[in-house]
């Protein structure tokens, strides 16, 4: 069995879903199939997913919420007509939509969630409704009662309980369409994923039905060494491993979700990334080990938005307790962290931007100076993590130092370098603002003229 999933723009609208279905046609293999929300038609259009968000705004606002249910009604009437379906499917969505406006306020946050998923939920009915209306046996299936999550407060993941209840969809004879992005909780609360949230869905079902290949269907032909928007032509992937895929997605690849790999990557199922639009093209394979090549470099990615906490203590390296005691004045915050780069007397704690605020930067600092007595404690913003990913980075001598020396001929200051033990990703702290002059200098570094 095949498990795919198809993004928004891959669903964005009936000549879209036509492809779909042409694809999942192909081969009998193909089973299961995710989809997201409608996306963008052309790059001025917008995505129904916010106009869901504004239909919850108004909502919560307590304003004329008819027009915003039929804006996003429309779009899938737009969508049904042309694929010859009848108006039931949109009274359907219509009633589903009031019914999701007049639900339960009380947690904002799982309110807006229920009104996002309608986005999912209800192109997953419409799809499945198009393939039986062309002779291809489907259903569309509910993740209620299925995919099981975990509840508040903790961010959303399937429980070990939703693998066993997905895995009866392995003996299906029909053709599954299941929305992507939201689960239930045991008391059936809705709660979505994060970002990506339909890849972690289609992985969570590959890796229950133990699908022998999870595919990813978006609208590029492979993921790239970078990013096109700003090296042009770069390289293209042809077979990566779930590491090397790991770290460029959470270092802002946005291909796939980093987060979606852990379902499949615990079963071994390997992921093809494909182009709704060009089928044929091979993709890029996400898989458990690869050959090695000439190039010790597989990509490079660039992801803003982070903050520094400098902490420095004269003989802190003596001091026992020190690190935990630091991580705990910062979790008790509820901030995560990504790295603690440290020297002797002195270590950073580097986290997203979007976790603070003025508020808790000074209780922070405030804690650390009153309970730590440090020498000086201070917070720094605007910087970016330049990645650089490979297997074959533990295997060649002197990658560090040719990647700073490429970074220094900018004239650019390094503020962080970290190499995680696995050798497999090399990353520098920059400010932001010479991002993008940093990955070209990297990616002619590395890649031009470099034999594969």
């Amino acid at each position: 069995m095949i498990v795919c999933k198809f993004g928004g723009t891959s669903v964005a609208s009936a000549a879209q879903i036509t492809k779909v279905a042409n694809i999942v046609k192909s081969d009998e293999k193909r089973r299961i199939v995710v989809v997201s929300a409608p996306g963008k038609r052309s790059s001025d259009d917008i995505k129904v997913t916010d106009l869901l968000i504004d239909l919850a705004d108004a909502a919560l606002a307590n304003a004329d919420v008819e027009s915003k249910i039929e804006t996003v009604v429309n779009r899938y009437k737009d969508i049904t007509a042309e694929l010859g379906l009848g108006q039931d499917i949109c009274d359907v969505i219509a009633a589903d939509l009031r019914e999701r406006v007049a639900g339960d306020r009380s947690n904002t946050e799982l309110f807006i969630d229920s009104l996002k998923a309608s986005g999912e939920d209800n192109n997953a009915k419409v799809i499945a409704a198009y393939f039986s209306s062309i002779g291809m046996p489907a259903r569309y299936v509910s993740p209620k009662d299925l995919l099981i999550v975990n509840d508040l407060p903790e961010r959303t993941f399937a429980v070990p309980e939703a693998y066993e209840r997905l895995a009866s969809l392995a003996t299906t004879e029909e053709i599954i369409v299941f929305p992507g992005f939201f689960g239930y909780t045991k008391d059936g609360i809705l709660r979505t994923f994060d970002r990506g949230g339909s890849d972690i869905t289609g992985s969570i079902l590959a890796s229950a039905v133990d699908a022998e290949l999870y595919e990813n269907f978006t609208d590029v032909d492979c993921v790239f060494s970078a990013n096109p928007k700003i090296v042009n032509n770069p390289a293209e992937i042809k077979e990566i491993t779930y590491r090397e895929m790991r770290e460029l997605s959470y270092a802002g690849f946005s291909v796939f979700h980093d987060e979606a790999l852990m379902p499949v990557f615990k079963k071994g199922i390997p992921v093809n990334i494909k182009n709704t639009n060009n089928p044929s093209a091979p993709g890029t394979r996400v898989v458990p080990t690869r050959e090695l090549t000439g190039r010790p470099v597989t990509g490079i990615s660039v992801d803003s938005g982070f903050s520094t906490l400098y902490v420095s203590k004269y003989l802190m390296n003596r001091e026992i307790g020190f690190g935990r005691k630091l991580l705990q004045i910062v979790e008790e915050e509820g901030i995560s962290y990504e790295h603690t780069p440290s020297g002797l007397d002195d270590i950073s704690v580097i986290m997203r931007s979007n976790q603070l605020t003025a508020e808790k930067e000074e209780r922070i600092v405030q804690r650390i100076e009153n309970e730590l007595h440090v020498d000086h404690v201070y917070f720094r913003h605007g910087f970016s993590m330049v990645v650089l990913v490979g297997e074959g980075m533990r295997n060649s001598t002197g990658l560090a130092g040719r990647a700073a020396l490429a970074i220094s001929k900018l004239g650019v200051n390094i503020d962080m370098i970290n190499q995680g033990s696995s050798e497999v990703s090399l990353v520098f702290g920059v400010l932001q603002n010479y991002e993008d002059i940093i990955l070209k200098a990297l990616y002619e570094e590395f890649f031009t003229a470099v034999p594969v």
